[in-house]
This record gives C-alpha cells, structure tokens and sequence, in this order.
C-alpha cells in the first residue's frame, strides 16, 4: 500500500525559480462580535497590520520595562538557549519563550484584551505559538532583514496555514531613527517561496545574523512588491501596539541612534492549526521558538 503524499499548501524553500501563488486562506477567519470594530477587522484584512494606540499605560510600561532589565541582567538566563545576542557585540538581542521565565509578561501575554483579539480574528481558541523581547539597544542594534513569519514557520515548523498573527507592543518610542517596524502592507495575499534548501539547525545561524541566507524572498520579489505595496514605518509612543498578519512582509532597519527600540513580541496561533512535522526543513526548530504543546493562550 503506497503512503498518501502529506499535501503542502504553500511549498517553499525550493530549488530554481522562486513563483508567488496567491494566499488561498483569509486573514480574518470568522465574524463574530469581540474587542475589534467591524472598521478595524476591514482594516487589517485589507492592509495585513492594525495600530493599536494606548494598549498599555504609563504605568506598565515603566513595570515592564523595568521587568525587561531584570531579564538581562540574570545570568543563569543569559546563558541559556532562550538568549540571542546581537551579532556585532555582546548585547541582548532577544529573550524567548519570556511566559516561561517572568510571571508578569506570561500575565500579559495570557490576558484577554489579547487574546479576546486572536480569538476573534482566527476565529478559534488560541495558544502561544513563540513569545520574545527585542532589545535593540542603541548603538548598533543590529537589522531584522525582510521576511514573512509563516515563510519560516511553515518550513522550520510545520504550521499547516497562516491562521497566526503576531502583537508588537512597544515599551519604547518608536522613531523613525531607532529601527522601527516596517511592513509592505498588503503583500500578505500573497506567498512568496524562498529559494534553498533549509540547512541542519539553521535557527543558529537566522536569529543571529542580519541577512539569512534562506528564508527571504530574492531582491527582485521584494522589489516588486515595495513599488506595487509601499513600505510604511511604524512609529509612535511607548505602550501602543501593531498586530499584523503572519504571510505580511515586514523587517526593520539598524538602529545608529542612542534611543533603544525595545517591544514585547507575541504569536497566536489557532489550536486548529497546531504544528506537524517541518514542510521544509530536516527537523523541528526547539520549544522555545515554536512552541508543540497546545494548551490555550488563557489557561
């Protein structure tokens, strides 16, 4: 008896010419009632990103921020696997896995005015698929180069469909100088393979340098993209937040200036569309950066 071929959605990572195909799966899974406005779900659907002005108060973010410095300065964590430094000098770049290690940013993250959102907009129950603090110190903070998250999760992961999306929630101000946030809106209606096979371990190498060698579409994707999408920064104040699509093209300059860009960083995922194994990858990447037990984001 012949094994039946496990069909993949949106193969990637291929050899020879990288070809779009047009997402196949909505951005908005369901249209029940919930914290977003009928406005904001057309919004995000259309643009693939929605600023969310004031999540935090001045008060939480000095507690979280005060929580951040905690992290780093703890050494039994700085020598752990959670840890990413920057690859110029020895600063943090990001802690993940942080529901695991502080109680006040696993309060958050499990909290219903985010997970009320995910649950609406996918339209399920959700769970914490991969959780982190940036740093980007200033000084050097080093660039995240264009990607689209499901790109990697699909391949290094196993996740089926992008049925996730992510919350950036600053706890710094977010300039035009200090490595903001830039996103394609748009682009994420469409998926772009990469070209490469996926090497042995290669989260060693993705979450360290500023320029993977797999994992992003080639210069003349991205170029096409930018002139029919734009690129638009993301900017504003300490304690608002960005949601964004988990196939939208995004990545973020350098950061030359003194003022840090630090955010909390948080994927759900629907529990419908939980893990298997890697659609192109030679195994799963560890817990910490994709998480395969499944209990809801709000337990």
């Amino acid at each position: 008896m012949t094994a039946t071929a496990r069909p993949d959605l949106y193969p990637t990572r291929v050899l020879g010419e990288s070809v779009p195909q047009p997402r196949i799966d909505p951005t908005v899974w369901g249209n029940g009632p919930g914290p977003l406005s009928r406005e904001q779900l057309e919004r995000y659907e259309s643009s693939g990103y929605l600023v969310l002005d004031g999540l935090l108060s001045d008060q939480e973010v000095k507690t979280y921020l005060a929580e951040l410095q905690r992290l780093s300065e703890d050494p039994v964590l700085r020598a752990s696997e959670r840890v990413i430094l920057e690859p110029e000098f020895d600063q943090l770049r990001s802690v993940f896995e942080v529901e695991k290690v502080s109680e006040l940013f696993a309060e958050l993250l499990r909290s219903p005015r985010l997970t009320d959102i995910a649950r609406q907009v996918l339209d399920s129950e959700v769970y914490i698929h991969q959780s982190r603090v940036n740093y980007k110190p200033g000084f050097g903070g080093a660039p995240f180069h264009w990607h689209s998250d499901f790109e990697t999760w699909h391949s290094e992961d196993g996740m089926r469909q992008p049925r996730a999306f992510s919350f950036s929630i600053s706890l710094t101000e977010n300039h035009p100088f200090n490595g903001p946030l830039m996103v394609m809106p748009g682009t994420h209606k469409s998926f772009i393979p990469t070209i490469g096979e996926t090497p042995q371990n290669y989260h060693e190498e993705s979450l360290r340098v500023a320029s993977p060698s797999v994992g992003s579409p080639d210069q003349r994707h991205l170029t096409r993209m930018a002139e029919e999408h734009g690129i638009e920064q993301i900017t504003g104040p300490a304690g608002s937040a960005v949601m964004f699509d988990s196939n939208l093209l995004h990545g973020s300059n350098g950061n030359l200036s003194p003022f840090a860009r630090s955010n909390i960083f948080i994927v759900y995922n629907s529990v419908e569309n939980t893990l298997e194994a890697p659609f192109a990858a030679p195994k799963p990447r560890p817990q910490h950066l994709s998480n395969r037990e499944f209990p809801s984001a709000s337990a």
